[in-house]
This record gives C-alpha cells, structure tokens and sequence, in this order.
C-alpha cells in the first residue's frame, strides 16, 4: 500500500529534488504543498502518514505547521529538510515533534536511512 506523503517548501525546484531523493523501493502517494498554510489545509482534510517540510516559507513557516499539528490530534512523522540549521532551530522543531532534521541540499542516503529509522523501509 502506497505512503501518504506531503512534500511541504516554497521552492518548487526543492519539491521536485525531494521526490527524486525518495527512495525507489517505498510506494507513495505524492502531494506538494507551496506554503504553510496549504500544507495545514491538505493535513486537515486528507490522510497522511509522512511529513517533508521546509522550515522557511510563506503564510506560514514550518514552525507554524509544526505548532499547528502538536495542538491537533493528526498523527504523522514529519522530517524537516532546511537550509536553516541553527542550533536553536533544530531543538525547536525536534521540540515541536519533528522525527529529524536533514540539512539541505537534501542528501538522498540520509533520506533513505532517516526513512529506514522510521520503518518505511
């Protein structure tokens, strides 16, 4: 059965080196959202089981996602992919309930492993 899967960032080139990234022998089903707000929108009203989010975008950052679903009952594993990797941030997204934080440009073994960690492979 195929993985719910949300790619959240404002850069459409980042979403589409995301999905490359995934590895090819887990099935999903892809959604791309450009901005905070449409990712909380598509997660209000639609199944999803995993998670990639940008920290900086419009609307709503990140962060503000992240709020959003530990203040709601939507159970998911959400890995951050940023290019924004202060110290700070990181504990406050892992914090927030993110599983990991992967640095951006976007390392496809590091997705895969962090995936494997999770138990998608």
């Amino acid at each position: 059965m195929a993985v719910p899967l949300l790619v959240a960032d404002d850069s459409r080139l980042s979403r589409r080196c995301v999905v490359k990234a995934l590895p090819p022998e887990i099935e999903f089903t892809i959604t791309e959202a450009s901005n905070g707000k449409e990712a909380i929108e598509h997660l209000k009203h639609n199944e999803c089981k995993l998670l990639l989010l940008d920290l900086t975008m419009p609307e709503i950052d990140g962060i503000g996602v992240l709020e959003f679903l530990s203040q709601s009952d939507i159970s998911l594993d959400v890995i951050v992919i940023s290019a924004d990797f202060q110290p700070e941030k990181q504990r406050l997204v892992m914090d927030l309930g993110a599983r990991k934080f992967i640095r951006k440009p976007l390392d496809s073994e590091e997705l895969a492993m962090t995936l494997f960690e999770l138990g998608y492979l």
